[in-house]
């Protein structure tokens, strides 16, 4: 959900890379300890499932893990997993004391439509093939936060800027088409395990919405930065998969977790 809303608000300010192979690599990291192993793995909340990505070192991290961390562990209904907002979704959301704004509900649904232009969907995301993984295997699954949290800070979100109004005889181009190469350049460069284009992105989102950026990144990294901190005070492996702009730039999980003394390291 929240690459979504990142894409959203980048798309004008994607840089072009090249295409994917069909063999990805995403980026992964992991910090450990004399008896406690956590492996850090950067999602793409939607894909189009052209790509091997579930193999080599993320299988074999994810195999050697007794459980699976994600952002939050969606429940299993449609409208909610690939939001259309019906009025059974819009039911749940009811069900949570949260009401969404305008502004997110037309960022999610204008996001979603340009994933799936791309042939992109939720249900192929990372987050949802490592869950359904993980509960074939019987391994336990939880989240670093809950659905409502996250919907609450959406509801709390300011709206986007408008956009500049084009000058006379420039042509207008058609935000669709902007957000729909976004998402695609943004799949790309997770698949090849390219931090420095979220980098990039997570730049533009700070100057152009530093409240977005704080409430999306900042706070919520150091938030997670705390939770595996603490879950390293027990022994065992566990595989934490949070969407990959949260493991790039200068307020990156990874960053707030060397600042508390753990210090990570790149797998592939």
């Amino acid at each position: 959900m929240v690459n979504l809303a990142l894409a959203v608000a980048l798309a004008a300010a994607s840089p072009a890379v090249p295409a994917a192979t069909n063999d990805a690599d995403p980026a992964m990291f992991v910090v450990r300890d004399a008896d406690t192993t956590v492996y850090i793995f950067g999602t793409f909340h939607a894909l189009d499932g052209q790509s091997d990505w579930f193999n080599d070192a993320v299988r074999e991290a994810f195999d050697r893990s007794g459980e699976l961390v994600l952002e939050t562990v969606i429940p299993e209904v449609r409208e909610v997993s690939e939001p259309t907002f019906s009025e059974g979704s819009r039911e749940h959301l009811r069900s949570l004391s949260v009401t969404p704004s305008a502004s997110f509900l037309a960022t999610t649904r204008m996001a979603i439509n340009a994933g799936r232009s791309q042939g992109m969907q939720v249900a192929k995301g990372a987050d949802m093939v490592l869950r359904r993984a993980a509960e074939a295997e019987g391994k336990r699954v939880e989240g670093l936060e809950t659905l409502q949290s996250q919907f609450l800070m959406f509801s709390r979100m300011p709206a986007a800027a408008a956009a500049p109004a084009p000058r006379p005889g420039t042509p207008v181009e058609n935000p669709m088409d902007n957000l729909s190469k976004a998402m695609a350049e943004m799949q790309a460069a997770w698949k090849r395990g390219d931090q420095h284009v979220f980098v990039h992105m997570l730049d533009q989102l700070r100057r152009s919405s530093p409240d977005t950026y704080r409430m999306m990144f900042t706070e919520r990294n150091a938030r997670w930065a705390d939770w595996i901190a603490g879950r390293m005070q027990t022994p065992g492996t566990v595989f934490v998969a949070v969407g990959a702009g949260h493991l790039a730039g200068r307020d990156s999980l990874l960053v707030r977790l060397a600042e508390q003394g753990i210090e990570s390291s790149r797998l592939n």
